[in-house]
């Protein structure tokens, strides 16, 4: 049996107004603590800090082929419950986001099959939103 850890992780925004607008006000993600070079946010349950890097731009390195579509890499994100993954589509195409990779279900009728999204933040970091119809089966399924 899996138990949520939170996790916490730290990366580098060139614009910390642009950080709020995106992970508070377009993901919905409640902020922290702060100071002048960092916000912390809760994103669902996990603690992401995001720092002001003077010319910071975060770079894709390349992409990997995932069931048809290209991945970008490095990514993170993070495995919701199918109905807050739902909203969150939804929440996002309101918003027109400018998705890398769509809402759509991958490894469709396999072991694994999940619903997936990928996207990226104002600085260029690429996020990945998935789901799956049951978790503790699914997640690691292979």
């Amino acid at each position: 049996m899996h138990r949520l850890t939170p996790f916490h992780l730290a990366i580098p925004v060139h614009d910390i107004a642009a950080a709020r607008a995106f992970y508070g006000g377009v993901l919905g993600c409640p902020e922290g603590r702060s100071a002048e070079l960092w916000v912390d946010f809760d994103l669902y349950g996990h603690q992401l800090v995001v720092h002001r890097v003077e010319g910071a731009t975060a770079r894709v390195a390349g992409a990997n082929a995932v069931d048809g579509h290209d991945v970008p890499v490095p990514h993170f994100g993070v495995v919701l419950e199918l109905p807050d993954w739902h909203a969150l589509a939804v929440r996002l195409a309101d918003a027109g986001v400018d998705f890398v990779i769509a809402p759509h279900v991958r490894f469709a009728g396999q072991p694994g099959e999940q619903a997936t999204m990928f996207l990226l933040d104002p600085s260029g970091n690429a996020l990945e939103f998935k789901a799956f119809a049951d978790i503790a089966s699914q997640l690691f399924a292979r």
